[in-house]
């Protein structure tokens, strides 16, 4: 799969104060980090070749964090908290199913093209770890209140009742994820108009006549 991270293979010190090493925040080592896993593998990045990627020691590191465990459940937590607040977002909405589906399918598109990093490294999980199934079963309840609205909004009519609510959320958030692969935060659209045209396009095909 092409790295869909926004960071660069380079990565230049900054100023961040915090504790550690000089020149490098605790920020900073958990961005290049998610960009070392999502260009190698979880499982095939070392504490040293993170050190030596960021050109310091492998004791300078744990000065940071404790192991790419830490790093691993950080990344995804931003990930998973953004999305979880998108789910928030929808359940808080006065309005109807069909409203609350469009805020997770455009919120959710919103936090994959403002995080494409952290959102690759959380999709790439395969449960190899107790904390990965841990990480992928926070993942799996999104996917469910999705199909939840989808199954409201077929109850209240605006949804194709032929569909499987479950097959339509999983290809629903197959096709969101699938922007990671290409989607440039420096190309034409923002993340904000991105997120207006999914709802769009989803619901032509999905909307009962």
């Amino acid at each position: 799969m092409t790295q869909a991270a926004t960071t660069g293979r380079k990565a230049a010190p900054t100023t961040h104060s915090g504790r550690g090493r000089p020149g490098y925040g605790r920020g900073d080592v958990i961005r290049i980090a998610v960009d070392e896993f999502n260009t190698r593998g979880y499982e095939a990045t070392s504490m040293g070749a993170l050190a030596t990627r960021l050109g310091v020691s492998k004791s300078a590191i744990y000065h940071h964090v404790t192991s790419k465990e830490e790093i691993l459940v950080e990344a995804t937590d931003r990930a998973l908290e953004a999305l979880n607040g998108v789910v928030q977002e929808a359940e808080e909405l006065e309005g109807t199913a069909r409203d609350r589906l469009a805020v997770v399918i455009g919120g959710s598109t919103r936090v994959l093209c403002e995080n494409p990093g952290y959102v690759t490294l959380l999709l790439r999980l395969r449960g190899n770890t107790e904390v990965e199934l841990e990480i992928m079963e926070r993942r799996r309840q999104v996917t469910r209140k999705l199909i939840d609205y989808v199954r409201e909004a077929q109850e209240e009519g605006v949804v194709r009742p032929d569909l499987d609510a479950g097959l339509v959320g999983r290809l629903v958030f197959g096709m969101i994820n699938s922007i990671v692969e290409w989607y440039r935060p420096d190309g034409e659209l923002t993340p904000e108009a991105f997120s207006e045209i999914t709802p769009s396009l989803v619901f032509r095909g999905l909307e009962a006549k």
